[in-house]
Order: structure tokens, then C-alpha cells, then sequence
């Protein structure tokens, strides 16, 4: 079908690339463009097949994974790639090494360089290729199915048919979304001088938060928490690698920290992360209570406890991502007279998150993603929301 998703799938192993490519073919909407053994045939399949997206392995022989990012830049190559990875400590660092060359996003691979398990992250894996596929076919000004057509693909009976999978509309946001904000909520009190930002973000977020981290005013003085889904073992590293794009400190939040001002806190993968005043200053928590908006950590979590601490001095942030996490709380910031910013649906990978939250009437303004920092820097400068301050 000319309207589907082709992904090229690189990994050394056969056993990997024949999982994969089953779980591509069951996928409406996605559809195998062509298979490689490593990075060095991938580049030689690659203007023959013209993929939307790659699917990457990291270890391999002759070109390994960054290896291959590293030429793929070089000769300006802007095909999306989504690596595969392990969860080892190693493997993270590696990732987040291949996130800074230019990868999109990662899936982590359940058992090792090789896991015949594979199929137990294929709703991740698949969400991945179709968001960012599609993106790319949008880009070159391709058809992508409308989320009703992943979902209601029309089956030839019988035979042969391919399952259907329901995630799928949650990269849209779920079947509620109107394209109509709905009145926003009734604000408690009016908004006041900015003390926190909080931001929540999943899907396409490594590579947005480089892009809104190297943005950010180095006079920044308020204390930023982020909330990005992503696995336990990787946001050390990822926080390591905002810091390195970012003027002001970025680590990973761990239980007790003092927030300083002008410093960022990448909430620990599988934690909720949640604030509190203790004598004057904020404190930072951590949680293993259940998943919120099914995950852990979650921004609606973060929000909530963000507009119950500092009520109208908060700045809630939400940004691409699939689904509704940190829809309903960014509300309870606003309410409490708190400033709220959505990314605009032009910019995002997946217009779920942000898009259930401006049909809510939670988000004040939407803002384009090359935008994004500087206006979070305006608004946490100003006296009043809209009202002058010191960050120009």
C-alpha cells in the first residue's frame, strides 16, 4: 500500500530481523521497506528503498550503529532513525550517544542484543516507527493514514488478515479529541511570579528538550522539573547529555535534593518525582507509589504536586507525546493560577499529550518547539504572566 510506513530494519542478527519484521507487517500502516546486516548495507540499501524510518541495532559488525549515524550525518541523510538497545549501563551511554548524533528516539531491547521476547515491547517499537515515519512522509509532503485508518483498516476477510492495535490511536490523543478547546478551567487567583517550571513530555522529548535546553537563558533563575517517560537505567545518561547542550546545571533528581535555582531535575526512570516547602526552600520526592496515566514516572504526578506546592507561582510546560499523561493536571495548574504552555501541533512528533490538554482548555498558549525555550525564559521573567520582567 503507497500510503504506509516503510521502515528499513538493520540488526546483525536474522533471528532479530525476521521478529521485527513480523511485527512490522501485523502493524496497519507500516510496512517493510528492506532488511540489512549492518549500517555498511543499510547505507547502500537506503537511495534505493527510500525508507521513513530505520530501525537500528547499536552492535554490530563492520558498521556498528554509531557508526553509522555518524555517516548517515555526513552525507545528510534526514531519514528518522528509532534505535534498538539494552538496558545495560553501557548501553544507555551508547544510546544517548547516538541520540546526540541525530537518532530519534529508542526502544529498549527486553533480553539482550538478542531477545526472541522481542514481540513484549512491539506496541512501543511500532508507536515509535509510525510517529515518527510519519512525520518524516508529512515533511516530503507524502499521505499518512488518518488515526481512524490504523485502527478501522479496511480487512480483505478471511485470510491472511492483520491484527489491529488499538495503542495506535493514542499517538493521537484517543478518540475524545475534537480539534475544539473546551472552555478553560476557572482560575482560583491571578498568576503571580513564576518560582518553578515543570515540564512533562514523552514521545520525541530526547530530541525536543536538546532543542529547548540549548535555548534556555543562562540567567534562568527558577528550578526546572521534567517529567520524560523514559526506562530505568537511561535518564543518568540523559541527563548527562542535556547538561552538556544546556547553560544552566541538568542532573537526574534524586531523593532530598534542594532546588537551586537555575537548575534542572530529569526525574529517574520507573520514580515519581514530586515537590514540597521546607523551610523555604523546594525539596524534592521521590516515589514508587503505582502508575498514573500509566506510567512511572508520570507528569500528571509532577503537575499536581507542582500546583499544590507553589500554586499561582508555577509554570507547567506540556510537550510531544503520545496519549493523555499531564493532560488533567496541567488543568490544576492553571486553575491555581499557574501560567500553562502546550507545544503547537505543527512541531510535535505526536500531538497526544499536548493536543488533550489545549482541547481541555488547559494550555494558555501553544507554542512552536523552535520557540519554546526562549518563551519559557520570557515567562519565567515576567512580573505577572503578560507583564514585564527581567528575562528578555
Amino acid at each position: 500500500m503507497a500510503d504506509e510506513i516503510s521502515v528499513l530494519i538493520v540488526d546483525d542478527s536474522a533471528l532479530m530481523r525476521n521478529l521485527i519484521g513480523r511485527m512490522i507487517e501485523a502493524t496497519p500502516g507500516l510496512a517493510v521497506a528492506e532488511k540489512a546486516m549492518n549500517g555498511f548495507f543499510a547505507l547502500q540499501k537506503i537511495p534505493r528503498v527510500m525508507p521513513d524510518v530505520v530501525c537500528l541495532d547499536l552492535e554490530m559488525p563492520e558498521m556498528n550503529g554509531i557508526e553509522f549515524l555518524k555517516e548517515r550525518k555526513k552525507q545528510g541523510i534526514d531519514i528518522p532513525v528509532i534505535i534498538l538497545s539494552s538496558v545495560a549501563e553501557r548501553g544507555a551511554a551508547i544510546t544517548m550517544e547516538a541520540l546526540s548524533l541525530g537518532a530519534s528516539d529508542f526502544v529498549t531491547k527486553p533480553s539482550g542484543a538478542i531477545s526472541a521476547d522481542i514481540h513484549t515491547v512491539a506496541d512501543q517499537l511500532t508507536s515509535l516507527l509510525i510517529a515518527y515515519g510519519g512525520q518524516y512522509r508529512r515533511t516530503k509532503g507524502k499521505r499518512v493514514l488518518a488515526p481512524e485508518e490504523y485502527t478501522h483498516k479496511p480487512q480483505p476477510g478471511g485470510e491472511g488478515k492483520k491484527p489491529l492495535f488499538s495503542h495506535t490511536f493514542g499517538l493521537f490523543g484517543g478518540p475524545a479529541a475534537s480539534g475544539e478547546p473546551a472552555l478553560p478551567p476557572v482560575q482560583i487567583r491571578r498568576p503571580g511570579k513564576i518560582e518553578i517550571i515543570a515540564i512533562g513530555i514523552s514521545t520525541g522529548g530526547p530530541d525536543a528538550l536538546r532543542k529547548v535546553f540549548a535555548d534556555l537563558d543562562p540567567n534562568l533563575k527558577q528550578p526546572i522539573l521534567v517529567v520524560q517517560h523514559m526506562p530505568a537505567g537511561f535518564t543518568l545518561e540523559f541527563a548527562r547529555s542535556l547538561n552538556r547542550v544546556c547553560p544552566l546545571e541538568v542532573k537526574e533528581g534524586e531523593e532530598g535534593d534542594i532546588l537551586t535555582p537555575g537548575w534542572a531535575y530529569i526525574a529517574p526512570g520507573n520514580k515519581h518525582i514530586e515537590v514540597e516547602r521546607k523551610d523555604g526552600a523546594g525539596v524534592l520526592h521521590l516515589s514508587d507509589a503505582p502508575l498514573v496515566s500509566g506510567h512511572r514516572p508520570s507528569v500528571d504526578v509532577l503537575f499536581a504536586s507542582v500546583a499544590m506546592t507553589y500554586t499561582n507561582h508555577a509554570l507547567g510546560v506540556i510537550m510531544t507525546g503520545m496519549g493523555r499523561d499531564g493532560a488533567q493536571q496541567l488543568g490544576t495548574i492553571y486553575k491555581e493560577g499557574g501560567v500553562t504552555l502546550g507545544q503547537d501541533e505543527a512541531t510535535a512528533v505526536v500531538y497526544g499529550m499536548p493536543r488533550v490538554a489545549w482541547e481541555m482548555g488547559h494550555v494558555m498558549e501553544q507554542v512552536p518547539l523552535e520557540n519554546m525555550g526562549r518563551r519559557i525564559c520570557q515567562v519565567a521573567g515576567e512580573n505577572r504572566y503578560g507583564e514585564s520582567g527581567g528575562i528578555r
